[in-house]
């Protein structure tokens, strides 16, 4: 999917398919701020708004892009959050947009922070996140028409750009210029170099007031548009609650991944947030393992499963990169899976391009440094590392907004005259009240659901084995993670010294806790089972941290987490009968790869922003695919 790139002796990009230089119509400096920027009223126009959003149909080298972000940060008044959606079907290579960019100190410094996340740009939609989460890039990468089709987003400035008409009609047609006006909202204002009659127009004929003025050198004019169609345009069909006006107040039951990763996408809102946990302090859950993997899923046919872990591996590692410390809550280490079947599960296209940015075969210093011979089914995943869960809690929970409360056992919920959300612990008396509240409790998420609401949860407990390095364990203990039949995770700076951890177990419909002795020494024999077939050189040497009988065995470290019937999450509202009651549960296993994703696509959802992730795959993560499920089991039982 990338773009070819040429270049001049003058340092400027050629490209090849659209026969011209680069810069030459795409854009350069003064016409991204004057012609664009400026075009669109900005930044005057979005000042004292909480959110600007910007769509753009051509993305090229991102100059558009630099010069509002730029605006946005030099801007008092700006909106607490920018939203810049683009399109681009040929994505260029990150070097090229980096040796593209602008030498102005401050837009270079913007270029480097977009070009070291701007990898493994596949079809479909990417989201990338700068200043804290303040300022979300997000990336349709697609033919222009079919993206703005699929995708649900309104946009509040339009960049309407993408070389000439003549040399890439695509963006120009008239069928994508009406799909276009179906993201606008009256007074989306819209902005673009070229002044062609054809373009004027299809853009009147699709609600617009066009305007020509003066141009930016070489041309003499450019065209500004409002949308204003003398119709009442008809509203996209939309399960989703209608956008929230302003962030207000919310309640948050559970201090996990969930929990303090929707809390810090709506405290990045303005949202005041309290979070409710029954324990003593954050992640005293599932969510206090002492280390975990994220690691994107594969399969040859880039399942749901596959894109929606790619979505959440870029979201979580951006916000580790945002607020957590390299080398002592989590680490870029990569991680090997061995491929036990005997297929790695890569899709053949990955090869070559993007793809292999996140995920490609290993090799033989690879194989060997896991103590594997050269033969073994393998592959790398680039964009996958370990992580300390419970120091990501907890720096999620660190922000202004949110205020932590401990001992907090929610009994129920109810609403108030005035819709508010009250939880009340068992003797009835008022825990928290808020505008909203948000269930991400795991197992205990159907206790507070509705009385006509049922979900196909299913609990599993988890137990891990774990151990210290030493002197006689060290060699088998491989450099980097490697999953697959289990996972091992080595070099974990814990408490007591750099460890490791093995598992997990899954336990399906098991809840009990404390965990007997006699389930303890079934855990470690199920784990040591994995390690033998994950690591089988390992195995005979970490043996004894697997036997109880041995004084370097610890006790097991285990939890109960829960999973949806399709072992997707659950991330969205409730139910429409309980308006501004929301859940973010069911993370299985995966709470370290989904978690952020699923709290943003919240955020999103409330606002009416962008969503974080192709629409149709959000649709995977709503609660209507849930009554689905139990109607069809009802309708089967009901037959039997």
């Amino acid at each position: 999917m990338s773009e070819p790139l040429n270049w001049l002796p003058d340092g400027t990009p050629y490209s090849p398919r659209f026969g011209d230089r680069y810069h030459s119509e795409h854009g350069g400096l003064s016409q991204a701020q004057q012609v664009f920027v400026a075009g669109c009223g900005l930044p005057a126009a979005w000042g004292g708004q909480t959110q600007w959003r910007v769509l753009e149909t051509g993305f090229g080298l991102g100059l558009n892009f630099l010069v509002t972000w730029a605006a946005w940060r030099a801007d008092a008044q700006r909106p607490d959050m920018l939203h810049f959606t683009s399109i681009e079907a040929y994505p260029v290579s990150a070097q090229d947009l980096l040796r593209a960019a602008p030498q102005e100190p401050q837009l270079r410094h913007l270029a480097e922070q977009l070009a070291a996340r701007f990898y493994g740009l596949l079809p479909g939609v990417h989201r990338l996140s700068f200043e804290g989460g303040r300022v979300q890039l997000t990336l349709w990468i697609g033919d222009a028409q079919a993206m703005l089709r699929q995708q649900h987003t309104v946009a509040d400035s339009i960049y309407l750009d993408g070389f000439s008409p003549s040399t890439n009609p695509d963006i120009w047609d008239t069928h994508t210029l009406k799909a276009l006006a179906r993201h606008c909202r009256r007074g989306t204002r819209l902005a673009t170099w070229t002044i062609a009659r054809s373009v004027r127009d299809q853009l009147t004929q699709h609600g617009f007031e066009v305007h020509k003025v003066p141009g930016v050198p070489p041309k003499r004019d450019n065209l500004q548009a409002y949308f204003n169609p003398s119709w009442q345009p008809r509203a996209r069909a939309s399960t989703e609650p209608a956008p929230v006006a302003q962030a207000g107040t919310a309640l948050v039951i559970g201090a996990g991944l969930a929990g303090s990763a929707v809390a810090h996408s709506l405290a990045l809102r303005g949202w005041r947030v309290t979070v409710l946990a029954a324990g003593d302090a954050p992640a005293d859950g599932a969510s206090g393992l002492p280390a975990g993997l994220f690691c994107p899923h594969v399969s040859p046919d880039d399942s749901v499963l596959s894109r929606l872990s790619r979505s959440g591996v870029r979201m979580t590692l951006q916000r580790l990169k945002d607020l957590c410390a390299e080398g002592s809550d989590w680490g870029h280490s990569g991680v090997l899976e061995h491929c036990t079947d005997g297929g790695t599960g890569l899709p053949a296209s990955w090869a070559q391009g993007p793809g292999a940015d996140w995920s490609h075969a290993t090799d033989s210093a690879q194989l060997q440094s896991a103590g594997l011979p050269d033969d073994t089914v393998a592959c790398w995943h680039a964009q996958a590392g370990w992580v300390r869960p419970a120091q990501l809690v907890q720096a999620q929970l660190a922000h202004a907004n949110i205020q932590f409360q401990a001992h907090a056992h929610v009994a129920r919920l109810q609403t108030t005259a005035d819709s508010a959300w009250q939880a009340l612990a068992a003797d009835g008396s008022t825990l928290a009240q808020a505008d909203i509240a948000v269930l991400a409790c795991g197992p205990a998420t159907q206790e507070l659901l509705p009385a006509d609401t049922t979900w196909p949860l299913q609990a599993i407990r988890g137990q891990i084995t774990w151990g210290l390095h030493s002197l006689h364990n060290a060699y088998a203990l491989p450099p980097f993670p490697v999953n697959g039949n289990g996972n091992l995770v080595t070099h974990i700076p814990l408490p007591q010294g750099q460890g490791w951890v093995m598992g997990s177990t899954f336990e399906r419909d098991v809840t009990e806790m404390p965990i007997s002795a006699a389930d303890q020494v079934a855990a470690h024999t199920a784990n040591y089972a994995k390690l033998s077939t994950l690591l089988p050189a390992s195995g005979a040497p970490l043996a004894p941290w697997f036997d109880p009988a041995d004084s370097r065995c610890q006790p097991t470290w285990g939890r109960v987490r829960c999973a949806s019937h399709d072992r997707l999450p659950i991330a969205g509202l409730v139910s429409p009968a309980a308006p501004g009651l929301w859940a973010l549960t069911a993370l299985g296993a995966r709470g370290l790869s989904l978690s952020v994703l699923c709290g943003e696509l919240i955020a999103a959802q409330l606002h009416g922003e962008p969503l974080p992730l192709d629409a149709k795959l959000a649709q995977h993560l709503g609660t209507a695919r849930l009554a689905r499920q139990v109607h069809k089991a009802h309708n089967k039982k009901e037959s039997l």
